[in-house]
């Protein structure tokens, strides 16, 4: 059964490939003979208008996309926390409790990473973030120092346990999540949120669309504060 839209399979996987990217981009950029790191600025670039699109396909896609069918209480993601533990099985088509903090949590993580990067400075002007200039030079080198920090000591842990728990569920619970992020359906169950997922009419269509709102957001975000690509 249907579980998973395609803008929203296609939004996972391209955030797997712009993350791998940011870190290519980063510590290889000599081999690449890119010194002022201009890749790695548009691979930053790329993932704040994902992350904003994603934000606004959390109202205008498909049900299983939406937060409100998947963003639950602290209280929820606790106790199926612990009915995880108690080998209580629990199935949802889409993201169950636990899962949704993770997600929110890893979508707030890339996005204070894309944001900060604005203000960065590496070697010189030539590397600098577009909006670095607003910032004071010691803040420039603190926020230069938490871009780094972050993504080492943060964000790679984080993607870590999210692929150690999908997997995880895929061995033990036989609950094919990586599969449904590809194929974008799951097996005929008694899911406790949702029978179906109802896809939005034209979701490529839409898809689009909020993805050139999101970039006009995140570019003429920058552009008025008056940072130059």
């Amino acid at each position: 059964m249907r579980a998973w839209d395609l803008p929203t399979r296609v939004f996972h996987w391209t955030l797997v490939t712009l993350m791998a990217a940011t870190w290519v981009t980063f510590y290889y950029a000599e081999f690449l003979q890119d010194p002022t790191l201009k890749w790695h600025r548009w691979t930053g670039y790329a993932l704040l208008v994902l992350v904003t699109w994603r934000l606004i396909w959390g109202f205008a896609g498909s049900s299983t996309a939406r937060f409100s069918a998947f963003v639950r209480g602290p209280a929820a993601a606790i106790g199926y926390g612990a009915d995880l533990a108690r080998r209580r099985s629990r199935h949802f088509l889409g993201h169950n409790p636990l899962g949704a903090w993770m997600v929110l949590a890893l979508l707030g993580l890339v996005a204070f990473q894309g944001v900060i990067g604005l203000f960065t400075v590496e070697h010189n002007d030539l590397t600098a973030g577009p909006l670095y200039k607003l910032v004071s030079e010691d803040t420039q080198k603190l926020l230069t120092r938490w871009h780094r920090l972050a993504f080492d000591w943060v964000i790679l842990p984080a993607i870590a346990l999210h692929v150690v728990a999908n997997t995880l569920y895929a061995l033990i619970k036989k609950d094919p999540l990586i599969t449904a992020m590809v194929t974008g359906r799951k097996p005929r169950h008694d899911y406790e949120d949702q029978r179906e997922a109802v896809i939005v009419v034209r979701p490529i269509l839409r898809g689009l669309a909020c993805l050139l709102v999101a970039a006009a957001i995140v570019f003429g975000t920058i552009a008025v504060m008056g940072g130059k690509l």
